[in-house]
C-alpha cells in the first residue's frame, strides 16, 4: 500500500520544483549519479525501520568528495533538506527520506584507505562494513571490537551517526570509544576534522558530539578507528534459568563480583525458541531464560573468572551452566544470538524492535514491567539484549494486516521507553532517536535542555536542513505530545505513515 505523506515534519518544508532542482543539480555536478523515477527511488523509502516509507525527491549516489561537496552547497543555496544514508541498516527510521529533500548515498565510500598495525588504527570511509574492517585487520592478529548484529552489512558511516554498540561493548566500549578521528562535510562545505591519532587532540572535543549524532550536523567523510589485539582466548558459557527475573538479578551479581565479560547477553524462551529452530545452537528451549558470558584474555585468568562466573550464576539461581566445547561451538552460541531478529522474523508476519537502556540493578523489575505490558496490549515480546550493560531490545510481534496492531505495537513501544526512563536509563542505547522515538525525546528531556540541543544543532547547521525532524523535538511537538500523553492515556500518531 502506498500512502501519500507531504514532509511535514515538525513544521513546514517548502515545496520544491523537483525538475528544477533536478537540472541545477545535474548542471553544478555533471558527473554525480542522480535518481529521479518513482522506480529507481523505491528501494530508498526506508531504512530498517520498514513500516514508516517515504519516497525520496531524489537519491543522490556521489562518487567523491567533490561532488559530495558541491552538492551540500547548491542544496544549502536551494534550501533543500538533505537526509544521509549509508547501508540503511538503522532501526529508527534515521535515514528516513524527506518527500521534499534529497537523500544522500553514502555506499560508493567503501575503501580501507590505511591499515597501520604498529599503531592499530584503521582509516576508512565511511561506506566501509564494519565486518570489514576485522576482516583486513585480522592477517596482523588485530580487530575491530564494536560489533552490532548487522556488522556483515551495517557501515562505519551508519555506526558513527547511531553510535552503534554490539554484544562486546561491555568490555570494549561503543563506537564513541573506539572513533580516533572523524573528518565532516558541515552543509556549508566546509571540511572539518575532529579528533587525532593521538590521545588528545587541540581544540574543543566535538568528537563524541558527532558519535550519535545522526546525520544532523554534517556528513561524515571518513573516520579513523582503533583496533585492538585479538584476546588468546575466549570462553563462553550459557546458563539456563528458570525464572527471567532470577537470570536479570544474575547479570548484576556478575558485574558486583568484579567480572567483567567480553559480552553478556540474555534471551528470554520466546526469543531463545526463535533463535534455537533457526540456528540450531543447541540452545536449551525449556529454559526461560538464558545468558550468554563470554570471558576473553590470558588463558589462566580466563580459566579463573569462568569458574568464578559459573558459582555467581548457580548461586543466582542457574540450572544449568554449559561452557562451550571448542572455538565451533562458542561462535554457534555467538550465531543463536546474533541471529535472534530474523529468527523471531520468522515468528510473526512483523516485529518491532525497540531499545532501551536501563541501570542492571533495574532489569528484573523492568522485565516483569514488559510482562505486564505485553499481557495489556495483548502482544507477545521477545526480549533480546545486551544484559551486561543494560541495552534492552525487546521485540514486538504484531500484524500489520490486522487492523490496529501496528498501532498497539507502537503504543506498547513507547511505554517501555518511558519504563527504561522511569527506571532511570534512556530511551535508546545504540539505535538512535531519529523518527522513532521523538515523542519520547518529551519524556525524557526537559524544555531547556531540548533548546541546548537545538542550539548545537543551530550552530552546525543554522538553515535546519540536515536530516530536518529527526531526533530533536520542538517544543511545541512535546506540548502536543504531553497534552494527548496525559488526557488520553496513550501515545500520539507519529505523524508518518502506516503499512
Amino acid at each position: 500500500m502506498n500512502i501519500h505523506y507531504d514532509a511535514r515534519l515538525d513544521g513546514e518544508l517548502p515545496r520544491q520544483d523537483k525538475a528544477a532542482v533536478l537540472d541545477d543539480l545535474q548542471q553544478s555536478a555533471p558527473g554525480l549519479t542522480l535518481l529521479h523515477r518513482e522506480e529507481d527511488l523505491r528501494p530508498f523509502e526506508c531504512d530498517g525501520l520498514s513500516a514508516y516509507r517515504i519516497l525520496p525527491m531524489l537519491v543522490a549516489l556521489p562518487d567523491d568528495l567533490d561532488q559530495v561537496k558541491i552538492l551540500l552547497e547548491r542544496c544549502r543555496a536551494l534550501g533543500v533538506p538533505v537526509v544521509t544514508r549509508g547501508a540503511g541498516t538503522g532501526l529508527s527510521g534515521g535515514a528516513l527520506p524527506l518527500e521534499q529533500g534529497v537523500l544522500l548515498v553514502m555506499s560508493r565510500f567503501d575503501r580501507i584507505l590505511a591499515l597501520d598495525p604498529e599503531a592499530r588504527t584503521a582509516r576508512v570511509q565511511p561506506g566501509v562494513r564494519n565486518l570489514a574492517i576485522s576482516e583486513a585487520a585480522a592477517p596482523f592478529g588485530l580487530y575491530y571490537a564494536p560489533d552490532p548484529s548487522s556488522q556483515i552489512a551495517c557501515s562505519i558511516g551508519g555506526n558513527v551517526a547511531e553510535n552503534a554498540g554490539g554484544v562486546h561493548c561491555l568490555k570494549y566500549g561503543l563506537t564513541v570509544h573506539n572513533v580516533l578521528r572523524v573528518e565532516l562535510l558541515t552543509l556549508e562545505g566546509e571540511r572539518l576534522v575532529l579528533g587525532g591519532e593521538a590521545l588528545d587532540a587541540p581544540g574543543f572535543d566535538l568528537l563524541a558530539l558527532i558519535n550519535g549524532s545522526e546525520g544532523m550536523l554534517g556528513v561524515v567523510t571518513e573516520i579513523t578507528v582503533k583496533l585492538l589485539p585479538q584476546p588468546e582466548t575466549a570462553k563462553v558459557l550459557m546458563a539456563s534459568f528458570d525464572d527471567v527475573e532470577q537470570a536479570g538479578r544474575a547479570v548484576g551479581d556478575i558485574i558486583a563480583a568484579g567480572i567483567v565479560p567480553g559480552g553478556l547477553e540474555m534471551m528470554d524462551n520466546l526469543a531463545i525458541r526463535a533463535a534455537e529452530d533457526f540456528i540450531h545452537a543447541g540452545y536449551p528451549v525449556e529454559a526461560a531464560a538464558i545468558l550468554l558470558c563470554e570471558l576473553d584474555g590470558v588463558e589462566a585468568d580466563v580459566d579463573e573468572d569462568c569458574a568464578r562466573a559459573r558459582r555467581v550464576m548457580e548461586a543466582a539461581g542457574a540450572t544449568e551452566v554449559r561452557q562451550a566445547r571448542d572455538e565451533a561451538e562458542r561462535a554457534l552460541f555467538w550465531a543463536g544470538r546474533k541471529n535472534a531478529f530474523p529468527a523471531v522474523g520468522r515468528m510473526s508476519p512483523d516485529y518491532y524492535c525497540m531499545d532501551g537502556t536501563i541501570p542492571r540493578r533495574a532489569l528484573p523489575a523492568v522485565l516483569s514491567t514488559i510482562a505486564a505490558l505485553a499481557e495489556e496490549y495483548g502482544l507477545q515480546v521477545a526480549n533480546v539484549f545486551h544484559a551486561g550493560d543494560g541495552n534492552m531490545h525487546p521485540l514486538i510481534l504484531f500484524d500489520a494486516n490486522r487492523e490496529g496492531e501496528l498501532e498497539r505495537a507502537e503504543a506498547l513501544g513507547g511505554r517501555i521507553l518511558e519504563a527504561c526512563v522511569e527506571a532511570g536509563g534512556s530511551i535508546t542505547g545504540e539505535h538512535g532517536v531519529g523518527r522513532e522515538k521523538i515523542n519520547q525525546m518529551c519524556v525524557q528531556f526537559r524544555p531547556d535542555e531540548l533548546a541546548t540541543f537545538h542550539a548545537v544543532k543551530a550552530a552546525f547547521d543554522p538553515e535546519g536542513l540536515l536530516n530536518p525532524g529527526k531526533n530533536i523535538p520542538t517544543l511545541a511537538r512535546c506540548a502536543e505530545f504531553g497534552a494527548m500523553h496525559v488526557h488520553g492515556g496513550k501515545l500520539p500518531h507519529p505523524d508518518l505513515p502506516r503499512f
